[in-house]
């Protein structure tokens, strides 16, 4: 069959049309069945979907994101807590942050120092002072119980208690992946961010931007 020629609207440059091998012979699919989809167009797997039941009081229905301290404020939750665990006694209780003394606490630290910080988490949020135990005494042997489902992890209460340093390489990615931050890198880069974008939650209008 003769190939017609191109029209005016459509002109194909020889020089930068695709050149691949030959492709072997296949083929054509079966026609597909009524009520079946392609692997591609598959919907999103159970679990998977853009919005979640609020693990805790004072986060959004969105992965890795709590409410602003105006709308915490406003719903009169002023309190943050999480529970943790001493490594020296096994025991496991609640701990409680002011909301408003420990975020004013923090967005001035972050606020007068992310530009020394060159977007690297310094030592101290790198491996923080753990709180002393409540039972046997201890100090620094109280770690914050992570959640077995990373949708679950209590961020604003590791962010008041500069326990975020605790958390994973992989629950710090997880985090940056759901926030659009940028999650490659070594943990000090991602656990910066991790910090930036939770003070910019709590605080939109606040300081929070990358350099």
């Amino acid at each position: 069959m003769e190939a017609k020629p191109a029209t005016s609207r459509l002109e194909i440059d020889p020089l930068n049309y695709t050149i691949s091998l030959p492709r072997p012979v296949t083929a054509p699919a079966p026609p597909m069945r009524p009520g079946t989809r392609r692997n591609g167009r598959q919907a999103p797997r159970h679990g998977k979907s853009p919005t979640i039941p609020p693990p805790f009081p004072w986060a959004t229905n969105h992965r890795a994101t709590v409410h602003s301290i105006k709308h915490l404020t406003d719903a009169g939750i002023n309190v943050i807590s999480g529970d943790v665990h001493c490594k020296r006694c096994d025991v496991q209780y609640k701990i409680e942050y002011d909301l408003k003394q420990k975020f004013h606490d923090i967005a001035r630290y972050v606020a007068e120092n992310k530009y020394k910080f060159r977007e690297r988490a310094p030592a101290t949020w790198m491996n923080p002072v753990l709180p002393k135990c409540n039972a046997c005494g201890q100090e620094n042997v109280v770690k914050p119980v992570m959640a077995e489902k990373k949708k679950s992890i209590n961020w604003l209460f590791l962010l008041l208690g500069q326990m975020l340093g605790c958390c994973t390489l992989e629950q710090l990615k997880y985090f940056c992946k759901h926030t659009k931050n940028h999650r490659t890198g070594a943990k000090d880069r991602v656990l910066f961010l991790t910090y930036l974008e939770l003070c910019k939650q709590l605080d939109p209008n606040g300081p929070f931007e990358r350099a």
